[in-house]
């Protein structure tokens, strides 16, 4: 398949219609009912940037955030920060989602500034690594926390979680084969679901706060007790509240399927970082009223242990919450995940198969059932997973800061473009130099890891040389593309209808 994804397509010639429609900022609505659905409202967008925002990790993960930041102050200040740096970074990102009005997030944005290799570079990690193993380790969360009821004293049987991982993943990629507005559905429900369930931990925090008995506030009582003094330690605790912030970016992977992206992709970031942010804070300010720092260093599951110590016998919501949680994340990581392989295929940087649409259902479906199918796969990995998330979180703030150069490029060669959101230079400056710390201090804290992290990044250079540079490929070797490529179009009944065939 990858010898025939680089060729030209042959255009149909525009109509004035189409050009009048085009200068107007949406070219795509010029061939209503090819492509993608535009089906996606403001709420949609929310709930996708919420629901893959919050994953299992605000409920199990607080400690990393506490342990490397060592006081109750500091932590609460490392999830603000944290915070409102994601909320300028999605900030930036608002300006490119509506000056490039293409699906597929940063690959974008560095295509159009520099070029195809380094957006190939950028695609192959995210694609073929991050996302997957994103899925897979969200599945895995679902299934343990699924089985807690049934196992409350013991570990469940061996390879059970990872059956119910499985069939969690199966679920979520069936769903988005098979329709769009269901698969927005699902992520609008447990959406709400999960937040609802923070929204009760902070209610029930704020209640002790106020109302409790005076035990409920000693954790901040010398609040900055214990705040670590080496800045390596404190920037490690930085990097456990972004990670937890991750998926801010993700709408801008999936803009052509909204109804109204000049409008909805930026009030979609501003209205979802906030909501992110507030209910980060305030939930783990309710955290620390049920348990001292100590308490929390002690139990990764943080969330199960305060619903055990408050709610006796209604204590199982929680568990409940995270399966929710996770649910939703897992829906959103694949429904967004599949649209980067759709627009990597449209460009020419993956099989032509994958930007292929089934007539009926308006969705991806071989990019849905590949980004399955990886999950998957990487759940045979799963004990090296972690470490394999760990090895690509450079080329992740590498990427994010090219994305970022990208803005200052694109404002000097495309400076009369359209603009809806234009941010001022300042954000972005502040941004870039964060997204070069995060660089950087892996580098001098972590070599080893760091240069894994780059060598999985630069195995996509001989895959970019062999099966896209190269032009000239054996004719049996196309002949077998062709072959492969209608077989899978049989299979999952999807066309290019893009083209006027």
């Amino acid at each position: 398949n990858f010898s025939v994804m680089a060729q030209k397509e042959e255009k149909v010639p525009l109509q004035k219609g189409d050009v009048e429609q085009f200068q107007k900022g949406d070219p795509t609505e010029a061939n209503e009912g090819k492509g993608l659905a535009k089906s996606l409202t403001l709420f949609n967008g929310v709930s996708i940037v919420v629901g893959c925002i919050i994953g299992s990790g605000i409920f199990v993960s607080p400690t990393g955030v506490q342990k490397e930041a060592g006081s109750v102050g500091m932590s609460l200040i490392v999830w603000t920060v944290s915070g409102m740096f994601t909320a300028i970074g999605a900030f930036c990102y608002a300006e490119l989602g509506t000056l490039i009005k293409k699906s597929g997030g940063d690959y974008a944005y560095i295509m159009e500034a520099f070029g195809p290799l380094l957006a190939f570079l950028r695609l192959w990690i995210e694609a073929m690594v991050v996302r997957p193993c994103t899925v897979t380790i969200v599945a895995l969360t679902f299934a343990i926390y699924a089985l807690r009821p049934f196992y409350p004293h013991c570990e469940p049987p061996e390879m059970i979680p990872e059956l119910l991982a499985v069939l969690l993943i199966v679920l979520m990629t069936a769903i988005n084969c098979i329709s769009v507005k269901v698969a927005t559905f699902v992520m609008d429900f447990f959406t709400i679901a999960k937040v609802v369930a923070l929204i009760l931990i902070i209610c029930t925090g704020g209640y002790l706060l106020i109302f409790g008995e005076p035990q409920y506030r000693d954790s901040f009582e010398n609040i900055f007790e214990g705040t670590s003094k080496d800045f390596s330690t404190i920037s490690l605790a930085f990097y456990s509240g972004l990670f937890a912030y991750s998926g801010w970016n993700f709408l801008n992977f999936i803009v052509e399927e909204l109804k109204n992206p000049k409008r909805d992709l930026p009030l979609a970031i501003a209205i979802s970082i906030t909501t992110c942010t507030v209910i980060y804070v305030l939930t783990n300010v309710a955290l620390y009223t049920a348990m001292s720092p100590d308490e929390m260093l002690e139990s990764p599951a943080v969330a199960v242990l305060f619903a055990n110590k408050l709610y006796g016998p209604f204590a199982f919501v929680m568990p409940l919450a995270v399966v929710f949680s996770t649910v939703g994340s897992a829906n959103g990581v694949i429904f967004t995940s599949s649209r980067l392989f759709y627009v990597g295929a449209r460009e020419g940087h993956m099989p032509a198969v994958l930007t292929m649409i089934n007539k009926d259902t308006r969705t991806p479906i071989p990019a849905v059932v590949l980004t399955g199918l990886l999950s998957i796969c990487y759940l045979a990995l799963s004990k090296n997973i972690y470490s394999l998330i760990n090895y690509i979180q450079i080329s992740y703030w590498l990427a994010i800061g090219c994305a970022i150069a990208a803005l200052f490029w694109l404002r000097r060669t495309m400076p009369n473009a359209e603009r809806p959101i234009k941010v001022n230079l300042i954000f972005p400056a502040i941004f870039f130099l964060g997204c070069v710390a995060l660089v950087i201090i892996p580098i001098v804290a972590s070599p080893t890891d760091t240069a894994i992290g780059i060598a999985i990044m630069l195995t996509g250079l001989p895959v970019y040389g062999i099966f896209i540079a190269w032009k000239n490929k054996p004719a049996f070797v196309d002949r077998f593309s062709e072959g492969t490529t209608r077989f899978c179009q049989k299979l999952f009944m999807v066309v290019d209808d893009e083209k006027n065939e």
